[in-house]
Parts: C-alpha cells; sequence; structure tokens
C-alpha cells in the first residue's frame, strides 16, 4: 500500500495532526492503526507499549503489581504527556481496550478535537481473533466474562466520533474506508457535532 500524502495534507487543513483508535481487543487497532498509518506516512503509537516504555514493566505486570487503578493513573499521565509534548503530532494512537472507558481519557482527547475512530466487530468475531491470535489474551479463555466486558465497554466506545466495522475486509481496506469517513466527518461537521456512522 503506497502513501497517500495528499489525505494527509489535506487532514492538515482540517486541524487533524491525530487519529485515536478505540475499541476492544481483538478489533484491530493494531493491524489497522498500522496499515492506516502507512498510507498517510504517519507514525503508529500503541499506548499501551508507551505505558510499559514508561514504566520499564509489561501491562500484565503492571496490572499484577500494582493493580488496575494504578495502571488507569499512567495510562492517563502517559496519554497526556505524550499530547503536551506534541509527541503523537501525526500519529495514528491505537489506545487500550479499556483506555476511552475511562471518563478522563475521553476529556483529554476531546480536548485536542482530534478524531477518534471505534473499530468494532460482532463480539463472536473478536472472540475468535483473540483466541487465533499468538498475543496471549487471558480474557479470552472466559467467553462469558469477555461477553460481559465487552458489553460493559461499548456505550463509551460508541462515543466516538466515527464507527468502521473491522469484519468483512482486511487492515488495508479497512485503513481507506476509515480514511474516507475521517475526511467526510471533518469537512461535515466540528468533531463535537456527534458521530458518522
Amino acid at each position: 500500500m503506497s502513501t497517500d500524502s495528499g489525505s494527509s495534507g489535506l487532514l492538515h487543513q482540517r486541524g487533524i495532526w491525530a487519529i485515536f483508535l478505540v475499541g476492544f481487543m481483538g478489533a484491530g487497532k493494531t493491524t489497522v492503526g498500522l496499515a492506516l498509518a502507512k498510507l498517510l506516512g504517519w507514525k503508529f503509537v500503541d499506548l499501551d507499549d508507551e505505558i510499559a516504555a514508561h514504566a520499564g514493566r509489561s501491562i500484565a505486570e503492571i496490572f499484577q503489581g500494582e493493580g488496575e487503578a494504578e495502571f488507569r493513573r499512567m495510562e492517563l499521565a502517559v496519554l497526556k504527556r505524550m499530547i503536551e509534548v506534541q509527541e503523537i503530532r501525526e500519529s495514528v494512537v491505537a489506545l487500550g481496550g479499556g483506555a476511552f472507558v475511562q471518563p478522563g481519557i475521553r476529556k483529554l482527547i476531546g480536548k485536542t478535537g482530534q478524531i477518534t475512530v471505534f473499530l468494532d466487530a460482532p463480539v463472536s468475531e473478536l472472540l475468535k481473533r483473540c483466541r487465533e491470535s499468538d498475543i496471549e489474551r487471558p480474557l479470552a479463555g472466559d467467553e462469558n466474562r469477555f461477553r460481559h466486558l465487552y458489553e460493559q465497554r461499548r456505550a463509551a466506545y460508541l462515543e466516538s466520533d466515527i464507527r468502521v466495522s473491522t469484519l468483512r475486509h482486511g487492515p488495508a481496506k479497512t485503513a481507506k474506508t476509515l480514511l474516507a469517513k475521517v475526511k467526510v466527518a471533518r469537512a461535515a461537521k466540528s468533531p463535537k457535532q456527534g458521530a458518522v456512522r
């Protein structure tokens, strides 16, 4: 897939310097995010990787040693720092599955005026992808808990500016669809006026 520098320039003209991807585990935030970053000639940033690098420990170690509350505090602090020092200019940022559920994260991103995109797929597809992945995802072993957590988080995900299904197409085509929706969303409205579906 070649770089679409015209789209990058158009996004800049419309005040878009970052695109935040939200969604549940298995939704394709990394694969679609990498494809979108390549298409735009932007960086790809995985917030969980940034938190792990900052902490010097894996996400699993942080959860196990310090608990979810401390992880969420770190998540907000790392994202806030990255925004303040403009580290994520010209970036596609993949948030962890629980990040956008946190009101502080949604508020922080909302203040930037940048676009948020909910990558969605049916929960049965998400579970299948997680079970087939090389990435260790303990929740995928407990289907009831997996489904319950997805349902708990979905309302927050739907607060995104745009929703894009990752069910029928691969990452490259999904990235192109996403980019087209971002262009339309910013051309048609300010980012606070509601989501484009």
